[in-house]
């Protein structure tokens, strides 16, 4: 399981290695599913210190990665989500930490009722089983997916970007350090030692039933991918198209901050904001100040004749503009009359991830929070705030856009499935 990449492809011993790694993760499932919940609290506690200490190590594999990332002509967003410091380093561990400090939901009675023939019935939270994770530029999704899964009783295969993979290894060993310092299972967390996409295909047929659920992490191309080729059920987002929506009634100050937050703190992450749109009814107090202002700030906006006419430095936006996700230091920016219309705008070009609305209009938020059917709704907050940290979940495995099972951000609780206990005294049914 641990050959070395080359002798892997070299042998053509992928399919057989990539099996052997879903059983060792199947049956450490089985015992990280009966492990209490202090031992896991070891484990994760222990793999923080692991990431400390290895933080040169860490450091080394990731200058390589982002070097090669350069030479192949990365894009500059793309080298920013690839890229590791002390600073990351440190928050990795961190945040491994606040998944320690987590109520552990494995066991969790969530209802209890009794029926007229004396039985009592119990709804409890069991974890989902083996979990894959197919990622791609971030390497810190090794450590959060990692810990996330293991804190809800969960083991787990990760798949970590080409780009990645030195930075992914170097962190995966670190962790399962941490694993056999409180005596779990190093399957528990499992890494997928080849950098070969037919890896990827294997863990979408389900490596022989070993998999339960998958969850991508990355662009539209492999979200896409995983959606349309999955043989087991998928967490997932394909786009986050983000809105901020500033409505008439908007503080002018408080728009200004959140839009240039939204946009502007980390463009390449799916929370970031992709659209603006700027209620008519204010639009002479409040556009021509956001477009200068993010212009100023080094972003490109693409706007209707609206916009355009406030600032002769807007490019014209055209009808894919509307539904792009950037992921870039680019905003598209329009006009809109009222709530309604920014609703519909939202409904029709969204993504169903992520969006705000900036007002002081009660009414105006409260319509907006109860009818934008996104994962996430904000008012007078940026939408850089989905995050399952930010949430308090300590780390997040992804943010879902799905309707089924989990919605939003998947943390310790969303990794859970439930199953009924139920007590009885000798019933039979007639």
């Amino acid at each position: 399981m641990n050959a070395p990449l080359t002798a892997i492809e070299n042998s053509g011993r992928l399919e057989a290695t990539m099996r052997e790694i879903g059983r060792e993760a199947r049956h450490a499932a089985h015992t990280l599913a009966l492990a209490p919940a202090a031992r896991k609290n070891a484990a994760l506690a222990a793999m923080a210190g692991s990431i400390r200490r290895a933080r040169s190590a860490i450091l080394a594999a990731n200058a390589e990665d982002v070097a090669g990332a350069k030479a192949a002509g990365a894009t500059a967003a793309f080298r920013d989500r690839l890229t590791l410091d002390g600073e990351r380093i440190e928050a990795m561990a961190a945040g491994l930490e606040a998944i320690r400090k987590l109520k552990d939901p494995v066991g969790t009675v969530t209802a209890s009722w009794r029926r007229p023939n004396g039985m009592r019935i119990e709804r409890v939270r069991v974890p989902l089983g083996v979990i894959g994770v197919i990622y791609e530029s971030r390497p810190n999704v090794t450590a959060d997916a990692g810990a996330l899964c293991l804190k809800a009783g969960n083991a787990v295969i990760l798949r970590g970007g080409s780009e990645s993979f030195r930075s992914a290894r170097a962190i995966h060993a670190a962790m399962v350090e941490g694993l056999s310092e409180a005596g779990l299972p190093a399957a528990a967390i499992a890494l997928v030692p080849t950098r070969d996409r037919a890896a990827v295909g294997m863990m979408l047929a389900g490596l022989d039933g070993a998999l339960d659920l998958i969850v991508p992490r990355g662009g539209k191309d492999l979200v896409a991918r995983v959606q349309a080729e999955a043989r087991v059920p998928v967490f997932a987002h394909l786009e986050g198209v983000c809105h901020v929506y500033v409505d008439g009634k908007a503080k002018l100050p408080m728009a200004k901050s959140i839009v240039l937050n939204a946009k502007m703190r980390r463009t390449g992450v799916c929370g970031a904001a992709e659209t603006l749109l700027v209620d008519r009814a204010g639009a002479a107090r409040l556009l021509e100040p956001l477009v200068a202002m993010l212009i100023d700030a080094g972003c490109e906006v693409r706007g209707d004749a609206a916009v355009q006419a406030v600032d002769d430095r807007v490019k014209p936006a055209n009808e894919d503009d509307w539904s792009a996700e950037y992921l870039d230091a680019i905003l598209t920016v329009g006009v809109v009359d009222g709530v309604d219309a920014a609703i519909a705008h939202i409904e029709r070009y969204g993504s169903h991830h992520t969006d705000a609305i900036v007002t002081e209009d009660k009414r105006a938020a409260e319509k907006f929070l109860r009818e934008v059917d996104s994962a996430i709704v904000l008012h007078n907050a940026s939408t850089q705030f989905a995050d399952g940290g930010e949430f308090g979940f300590g780390a997040e495995i992804g943010i879902a856009t799905g309707r089924l099972h989990a919605r939003g951000p998947v943390g310790v609780e969303q990794l859970t499935t439930f199953k009924y206990r139920i007590h009885g005294n000798g019933q039979t049914r007639p």
